[in-house]
């Protein structure tokens, strides 16, 4: 009996390692198809189903796939009701696992086939090539989750006790609702219904459990995996909490209705089940169909469940949130190719703030108004926690990424500090406006017009920059290029026209050091600029570097 009861845990566990493997596998391997599948989000709530039933098909997880909508959610960058139906297609995508167990017991003897896979996918994994090693670690958990699966069948194999001891204890706790609760109980546990329900396959099919009785551990198992989403969504925002409290609600309500409709018709559904000679497709059949219909009941009403959302967790702004990143959060992490996209629309906002705060600082170095200060401050303050918070999670997010992916984060990082300094010259170019109008100070028209053609030649090279960078396209780096020789050519003329009013009696000694000043920042603008745009070919942006590389 206890030889019995290890073998069982043991292969458990194996099942359970075997698919978290493959899972991992899958997300590497499909990361490019993921991005692809998630940029297609549309508040169709149709289309939103069906990308929830392919990303979780994809990823074999509904659970990693929640965390991931509730990242996005919390990120801002997707909807409660696009959230909504892609919880629900992720719901129906968790029963292709079990399709896999129910295959282990088939007339055909598949599972030996299945477990050498685990030894070609280890071989596979000792190649060097990303890929391959994916492939492999697909393969490989693959062939584990076979191996778990088989000694588990063969715990209730070796010997009577143990069958006799789990048909003994579900009679005692035949009971529909206490069914419900083991169903919650032990999925909350393993924090996967795609291996409580697999478990429970495995059982039905030695002939433990009846499907009388397999049927409402298989609705408890909806709710217990919600487990995972509602740990997700602590410490997040509010519409993040909306979205697990959304995916804890669903499953709730779609248990609750049909155990009510199961209940009493139990005999009959059983009945109609036992038409499948193999009591491993029967629970499978009976997992997929109650996960359609839920499905499908469910989906007319997606924009009433949000409204409940909303009105259970109202909004509360907390100072810990004003300050938060726009488009990454730590539970995209699970799937690091789309963190490392979502990490590009944070730099691209950062470039967007650093931008706008360029051009504030025009007005205000030409006028003084001390009414710019107050939003050029908090722009750069917004600034500097969007450069430490994505760098410290470009930190956490590069052992994670493909090898090939490596340059990328590494460029992400030298943008990063470049759009940094640009905001600090922009600062510096406000206070430039400032000091002087304390001092009783202010530029000649002649002066301001120079200043304004060399920000003119700064702005257009940002433009320049941010487009190759957004679109990895060194098209027009050859344009950039020229206009830094441009202002490095406007540098050396702007100081020449200013010597030569101080010559002449036009200008005071007092504007030089402001004007020198201003004309030096801007032309380490423009380095910096050159530097984001040639990011994409090389990762310090080296103009030479990228050319020896090319």
């Amino acid at each position: 009996m206890l030889g019995s009861i290890l073998i069982l845990l043991t292969g458990i566990g194996v099942f359970i390692a075997g698919m978290n493997m493959m899972s991992d596998g899958l997300e590497k391997s499909a990361g490019k198809g993921m991005k692809a599948l998630l940029g297609t989000i549309s508040t169709n709530r149709f289309a939103g189903v069906a990308t929830g039933i392919a990303a979780t098909a994809i990823i074999q997880s509904s659970s990693a796939t929640s965390v991931i909508v509730i990242g996005f959610v919390n990120a801002g960058i997707m909807t409660l009701v696009q959230a909504c139906s892609i919880i629900m297609g992720a719901n129906v995508g968790t029963t292709v696992t079990n399709a896999l167990v129910a295959l282990s017991g088939s007339s055909f003897d598949i599972d030996l086939f299945m477990m050498c896979l685990a030894f070609v996918g280890v071989m596979m994994m000792f190649i060097k090539k990303e890929k391959i090693k994916n492939i492999g670690m697909i393969l490989c958990g693959l062939g584990v989750l076979f191996v778990g699966l088989d000694l588990m069948s063969s715990a209730f194999k070796g010997g009577k006790e143990i069958t006799e001891f789990f048909q003994n204890l579900f009679k005692a706790i035949e009971f529909p609702l206490l069914l419900v609760i083991v169903g919650i109980v032990f999925t909350a546990i393993v924090q996967s219904s795609s291996a409580a329900t697999g478990i429970v396959i495995i059982m039905a099919g030695e002939g433990v459990l009846g499907i009388d009785s397999a049927m409402f551990i298989v609705l408890g198992a909806t709710i217990g995996t919600c487990i995972t989403s509602t740990l997700a969504s602590l410490g997040a925002g509010v519409n993040a909490k909306r979205a697990a409290f959304m995916h804890l609600m669903m499953n709730v309500a779609g248990t609750a209705i049909f155990t009510a409709i199961i209940w009493p018709l139990k005999g009959v559904i059983a009945g109609w089940l036992s038409g499948i000679q193999d009591p491993m497709w029967q629970i499978t059949i009976f997992h997929i169909v109650y996960k359609v219909l839920l499905t499908v009941v469910l989906l007319p009403f997606v924009k009433q469940i949000v409204k409940i959302a909303e009105k259970v967790i109202p909004d509360k702004v907390k100072e810990d949130e004003k300050r938060k990143l726009k488009f990454v959060d730590d539970r995209l992490l699970k799937s690091p190719s789309i963190a490392l996209m979502q990490v590009k629309k944070e730099v691209e906002y950062m470039a967007t703030l650093a931008k706008e705060n360029l051009e504030r600082s025009l007005e205000g170095i030409k006028t003084g108004n001390e009414k710019l200060g107050d939003v050029i401050y908090e722009t750069e303050k917004i600034i500097n926690f969007t450069n430490t918070a994505t760098t410290k999670y470009l930190i956490k997010l590069s052992p994670l990424v493909d090898v090939s992916d490596e340059r990328i984060i590494g460029s992400y990082f030298h943008v990063l500090n470049d759009l940094e300094r640009i905001g600090d010259h922009a600062e510096n170019f406000y206070e430039i406006g400032v000091q002087m109008k304390k001092a009783g100070l202010s530029f000649s028209d002649k002066a301001k017009d120079e200043l304004t053609e060399m920000y003119q030649k700064v702005f257009e090279m940002f433009d320049i920059a941010i487009t190759a960078f957004d679109n990895l396209s060194s098209e027009r780096l050859d344009v950039l290029t020229a206009r830094e020789n441009e202002v490095d050519a406007l540098k050396r003329k702007l100081n020449a026209s200013h010597v030569a009013r101080l010559a002449s009696g036009d200008c005071a000694m007092d504007h030089s050091p402001y004007f020198f000043s201003a004309v030096a920042g801007l032309e380490r603008v423009a380095d910096h600029l050159v530097n984001i745009g040639y990011s994409i070919l090389n990762p310090t942006g080296s103009q030479s570097e990228a050319k020896q590389n090319a």
